[in-house]
């Protein structure tokens, strides 16, 4: 964990959970059961956090370099948003281009992949990333610029604008 705040909440909420859920079992069983708890509210956390760097780190390359403060979130709310006021045909739109950039994903080559997915959905960094890959850092680099140029490449050639 990164960042402390996270870890004491997700530290927290796997206590919450056990409490709730298992409070009425044996004490002997509670730092297994704990273990699990934690382990599962971590994934979930990685999870999420994989979604919005996605997001991030695409949508990043449709935005030219003077325009620093424009958030590329921004332009697609998550499908569970509290914001459901857009027109269905909005809603039908953001619904298509999220599947067109899930297909372009699948498209990239397999080490672009790998290394994109690892840098950006997994939060790796650079060395852990070469590491996990068997190569080195440099190709990481150039495997994950070559993918989001792909992938930008890709959405702009179908039309697609953030």
């Amino acid at each position: 964990m990164r960042n402390e705040e996270s870890a004491l909440d997700i530290v927290q909420d796997a206590m919450m959970k056990l409490a709730e859920k298992y409070g009425d079992k044996p004490l002997e069983e509670l730092p297994m059961l704990f273990q699990r708890i934690l382990q599962n509210v971590i994934r979930d956390y990685y999870r999420r956090q994989k979604v919005r760097s996605l997001w991030t780190t695409l949508l990043s390359a449709f935005s030219g370099p003077e325009d620093d403060e424009h958030d590329p979130l921004e332009t697609i709310e998550s499908a569970d948003s509290e914001h459901k006021s857009e027109s269905p045909q909005a809603q039908l739109e953001q619904r298509q281009t999220l599947g067109v950039i899930e297909k372009e994903i699948e498209k990239l080559p397999p080490r672009q992949r790998e290394a994109f997915l690892m840098r950006y959905w997994e939060e790796m960094d650079i060395a852990e990333t070469a590491a996990a890959m068997g190569c080195s850092e440099g190709s990481v680099k150039t495997h994950c610029s070559r993918a989001t140029h792909t992938l930008a490449a890709a959405l702009a050639a179908k039309g697609i604008t953030l």
